[in-house]
């Protein structure tokens, strides 16, 4: 077995990069529907009548088809709980749940319980509150930190439950980072709370973008750098993020 990681590192290696991917897909998108076949493993974005975003406006017929859809599982209020879709009786197909399958393996080999077990409930994962929403939020930035995989969708299911997709698709790629982008990431990101080791989250996101960080004594700052990117992250006393500064020219 390798060294157990826990749920919550996961997601504070989640929580920018992921955070940015969801401001990306929503300003490509704007307005917009959706459908999923899970039979035939296809997933579709449609143009709005109005207020579609340049993706879809592009798109031949205002649609958009993903490459490949992994549905994760649900999140269903009745019995208050995660189910993965491996474990749904409904029995989808294996092209549709090998990545959850896959994370179940990953969560055997790290010592993950909560990617192991096939029903999880709400309340033994790191929620801000005990819900649906929260819990689909939270499984699927476990599954994009574990797989490498960023895109994602959280829908309606019916009944107050709600179904996570990770897609992919290589026009959902995100630009190459901008001084004004990355410190619009890590001041937002932080009013959603949920981050428990900041400098962590700041490594893994500088990581992620492909910035150069150059951390001071202590670890009170980190320099992040690369073109149109020169940024400085303050930590405070207790190691949260206190402040970014510096210059946020354009790529």
């Amino acid at each position: 077995m390798s060294d157990p990681v826990t749920l919550q590192q996961l997601l504070d290696d989640a929580a920018f990069l992921s955070f940015e991917h969801q401001l990306h897909l929503a300003d490509q998108l704007g307005e917009h529907s959706w459908d999923v076949d899970l039979e035939r493993g296809r997933f579709a974005f449609r143009a709005a009548a109005s207020g579609a975003g340049p993706l879809l406006a592009q798109a031949p017929s205002g649609e958009l088809v993903a490459h490949r859809v992994h549905l994760l599982g649900t999140a269903a209020p009745g019995p208050r709980s995660w189910l993965w879709s491996w474990a749904n009786p409904s029995g989808f197909g294996e092209d549709t749940t090998d990545l959850a399958r896959w994370l179940r393996d990953f969560g055997d080999r790290f010592a993950v319980p909560e990617l192991v077990r096939a029903e999880v409930p709400f309340a033994e994962l790191p929620l801000s509150e005990p819900d649906a929403g929260h819990a689909v939020g939270a499984v699927i930035d476990v599954a994009k930190a574990a797989s490498q995989r960023w895109w994602s969708y959280n829908g309606d299911a019916g009944g107050g439950t709600r179904a996570a997709f990770l897609l992919e698709h290589p026009a959902f790629e995100l630009p190459a980072p901008d001084g004004l982008r990355v410190a619009r990431v890590l001041t937002e990101r932080l009013f959603a709370g949920g981050i428990a080791d900041h400098r962590r989250a700041v490594a893994a996101y500088a990581s992620g973008r492909g910035l150069q960080q150059r951390w001071e004594p202590g670890h009170t700052g980190a320099r992040l750098t690369a073109h149109g990117v020169d940024l400085r992250v303050r930590f405070d006393e207790q190691g949260r993020i206190g402040g970014v500064q510096g210059q946020a020219s354009p790529a």
